[in-house]
């Protein structure tokens, strides 16, 4: 009788064990976190997918964390605990190579273009003006993959800069203009987009030239494999690829 009644205990706490979650990520009613580590030209377009994912996917919340690609890409080096990387570049997401379960899916494509304050008051009319002393040009950091843009762009079209700052996100660039820090600044054509009349755009030639491509891809180290590769299933899906193409991003 007393066998019987522990067989029957212990039965019982693994039952109640098991509905509070499978693992690591797991929380109350065995739902998931995802943890999803993005460029920061993503934040607008992942924030509009991570909830519809959630909703297609019943238990699994995605955790959304923003940066430079090469950022991030440090950040999984060190160990950090994350289920997938979207990179705002190939080079970026090649340093990571071995944190990469299978091959990397490029999901988008972006160029850059010139923002200037409303109205573009300095009269900016292309690259060449950016040169002038006159004004307060911020861009992209050459580490990181806007800033790698602005530099071959710069290359290719013959401009040398001296920028007010470099910055280690793109949407730090796009904020030091539009707070009025600086007169104007390169960044992706989304985040021009993005920003609606709070700039305006400048025809910005040769950037057509330069394109990064976005990849995407789940870790090997992810707690929530297949939750993962699903998100990345979804992002170079029908529906990831309509939230991409509305916010101005190229097709992979």
């Amino acid at each position: 009788m007393r066998r019987a009644l522990a067989t029957t205990s212990v039965t019982a706490l693994a039952l109640a064990l098991s509905a509070c979650g499978s693992g690591p990520d797991s929380g109350d009613g065995g739902s998931t976190t995802l943890r999803v580590a993005a460029a920061a030209s993503l934040t607008t377009a992942f924030e509009e997918i991570a909830p519809a994912f959630e909703a297609e996917h019943e238990g699994v919340e995605v955790e959304l964390q923003f940066a430079g690609s090469s950022d991030l890409a440090s950040q999984i080096t060190n160990g950090a605990q994350l289920d997938v990387f979207a990179s705002a570049d190939e080079a970026t997401m090649d340093t990571v190579a071995d944190a990469v379960r299978g091959e990397p899916a490029t999901f988008a494509t972006n160029t850059l273009t010139i923002i200037t304050e409303p109205g573009n008051p300095q009269k900016i009319t292309g690259l060449a003006d950016l040169e002038r002393s006159d004004l307060a040009v911020v861009v992209c950091a050459p580490q990181v993959p806007c800033g790698a843009a602005t530099q071959t762009l710069m290359d290719q079209q013959g401009v040398t800069l001296d920028p007010a700052s470099e910055e280690s996100k793109v949407t730090d660039v796009l904020t030091k203009v539009t707070t009025g820090e600086a007169d104007a600044g390169l960044v992706y054509v989304t985040d021009a987009t993005g920003a609606g009349d709070t700039v305006a755009t400048v025809e910005t030639a040769g950037a057509d030239q330069v394109v990064n491509a976005y990849p995407i891809a789940a870790l090997k180290d992810s707690a929530a494999t297949d939750d993962a590769q699903a998100f990345v299933d979804y992002v170079t899906g029908p529906e990831g690829q309509q939230v991409l193409e509305a916010q101005g991003f190229g097709a992979p």
